[in-house]
């Protein structure tokens, strides 16, 4: 039996790398991929946000090569749909915009090739093309997540009660991931390996038990990633010193950048919010929940009602 209705899918966006947890602490943030598919003749992307004017509307689209290259490791070809595509995630900014995508494309794959696939699978798969499991983690189950990944075996821990206020400071400006990992070093020395995990030990920790004095001062001694991205973002020091008079207990750099996040105790996020807007004239300042439902995928199967799959 062909899944022939209209599938609806809806994809968070995701924090990775947060502070010292370099490729392995994400965390799934309120601004949404949306993606509605239906059966076509041929492939048909519509654009429904500006944004995603600049990609192909046809099947060159990376929404549409995830789900035909999910389809065919499963021995399965993917149909032809047309695609209504709308994002508030803003692209190379840090905002797990591509992690998305990929998620989407894999479910497109999972209801109209019948693959009966679990989160854990969407997980391997986009861990896989991602080489990471912090972004699309965050973005398949939600709320924060620890990942790891040792060759092809990768541990998900999904941590659904973490609360605290999440303030974005985004830049008009891009930064593409891979320059923001060419500045990278291939290796570190051993006793500042072992300072690094350390530290996102502590994060995590501090984090559990809501210690956030604690949680911001290991926020700001990552020895894996930040210190080394720095110089691609002239305006950092300035966002990271409004913010912590603002009220933030911390901050760090969203995924590989620019975008600044800003980690706020609960309750305070919008006053905070507030005063980085006033200061922050020439970027977008967005006050954040975290989403701890993680992507969904619904079927229309009446007017009025909508069927999980």
């Amino acid at each position: 039996m062909k899944n022939d209705g209209m599938l609806t899918v809806r994809v968070p966006a995701s924090s990775a790398n947060l502070g010292p947890g370099f490729d392995s602490i994400g965390l799934a943030v309120n601004l949404y991929l949306t993606v509605e598919a239906e059966r076509a003749e041929s492939w048909e992307v519509i654009p429904l946000s500006k944004e995603l004017s600049i990609f192909p509307t046809d099947e060159r689209h990376f929404i549409v090569k995830m789900a035909q290259e999910t389809a065919k490791q499963y021995g399965k070809v993917m149909p032809a749909c047309r695609l209504a595509v709308s994002s508030e995630i803003p692209l190379t900014r840090g905002l797990g915009s591509s992690a998305a995508a990929i998620i989407a494309g894999i479910e497109l794959a999972n209801y109209f090739c019948q693959l009966n696939l679990s989160h854990k699978d969407i997980l391997d798969i986009s861990a896989g093309i991602e080489g990471h499991p912090d972004n699309v983690g965050a973005s398949i189950y939600g709320g924060l997540v620890v990942g790891s990944q040792l060759g092809a075996d990768i541990d998900l821990t999904v941590v659904q009660n973490v609360n605290m206020d999440v303030v974005a400071v985004i830049p008009e400006e891009e930064l593409l991931t891979e320059s923001a990992r060419a500045v990278l070093p291939d290796q570190l020395p051993f006793s500042k390996a072992v300072e690094a995990s350390a530290v996102s030990n502590q994060l995590l920790a501090a984090l559990f038990t809501e210690n956030w004095d604690l949680a911001g001062k290991m926020m700001s001694c990552d020895r894996f990633h930040q210190p080394y991205r720095r110089g691609l973002i002239p305006w950092w020091e300035d966002v990271e010193k409004l913010a912590m008079e603002a009220g933030a207990f911390g901050t760090a750099l969203s995924g590989a950048g620019p975008t600044i996040l800003c980690l706020v105790e609960p309750g305070k996020g919008k006053s905070v919010a507030s005063l980085l807007e006033g200061t922050l004239s020439s970027m977008r300042v967005v006050e954040l929940e975290i989403d701890r439902a993680g992507s969904q995928a619904f079927v229309e199967v009446a007017e009025t009602k909508k069927s999980p799959i």
